[in-house]
């Protein structure tokens, strides 16, 4: 399995950022961490050698990015206006600097599916459902879709727009919800088990069925618990049989 770390300064955060990209070909597979973790996180707990029959096979193309969430949310000493702030340079980040890095290193027609567990999975669907021009679909997996979860107490606009449960009830652009729309790649999944949360899944879920959006939402059993190896099932699951 090839792999290689990329680094550069990013004009968005300010700060030099690294990229960990498995793989040689398929479509791009933009992996968001966890909670506080960073872009190593995914291989520090053996999810890149689940992923590797399917890497190795040119099925999909791996860019691991660094989250952010210890200069934002994950930090307590922190104003939330400026967290805020600091989430939408991340965004910055994602649009205006990785997607062009993935788009050079595979190809502008190269599908670029968003993914992340747990405050991961929250960050790739904001991040697809904000700009699906150039993020083509999300693959969720025990996420909370309000961002509220994590802002303690603070609310503001930014906040808003940030939480697809929120924006998306009313959301209205027409050409927006059809770039949405047109995705045959919006996987919603949960366990059912300890620290999950399968009712926020469904009611996220229940938001874009309003909205005529297409979508799979799995929930999986009481087994599935929030952590690691619920989500080494799901995503190679999810690789063979939806890919």
């Amino acid at each position: 399995m090839e792999r290689s770390l990329q680094s550069w300064y990013s004009p968005s955060l300010n700060k030099e950022m690294p990229v960990a990209v498995y793989g040689h070909y398929g479509f791009a597979l933009l992996l968001v961490p966890t909670a506080a973790a960073d872009y190593l996180e995914y291989e520090r707990f053996q999810m890149m050698d689940t992923l590797r029959p399917y890497i190795e096979a040119g099925k999909v193309k791996v860019f691991s990015v660094d989250s952010i969430n210890n200069e934002s949310w994950m930090n307590q000493q922190m104003n939330p206006y400026d967290k805020i702030i600091r989430h939408k340079q991340w965004n910055d980040y994602i649009y205006y600097e990785l997607v062009p890095f993935i788009r050079n290193s595979t190809s502008h027609e190269t599908p670029i599916i968003t993914c992340g567990a747990s405050f991961g999975a929250l960050h790739s669907m904001n991040l697809f459902l904000k700009r699906p021009d150039l993020i083509n679909g999300v693959i969720a997996m025990s996420g909370v879709y309000e961002l509220t979860e994590y802002t303690r107490g603070h609310y503001d606009d930014d906040v808003y727009f940030n939480s697809p449960m929120h924006f998306m009830p009313n959301l209205t652009d027409h050409q927006v919800l059809e770039q949405i729309r047109r995705s045959n790649n919006i996987h919603i999944l949960s366990g059912s088990g300890a620290y999950e949360d399968p009712s926020s899944s469904g009611r996220f879920a229940k938001i874009l069925y309003d909205k005529g959006i297409n979508y799979e939402l799995d929930i999986w059993g009481e087994e599935w618990t929030h952590d690691w190896p619920t989500w080494r099932a799901m995503l190679p699951h999810y690789l063979e049989t939806r890919f």
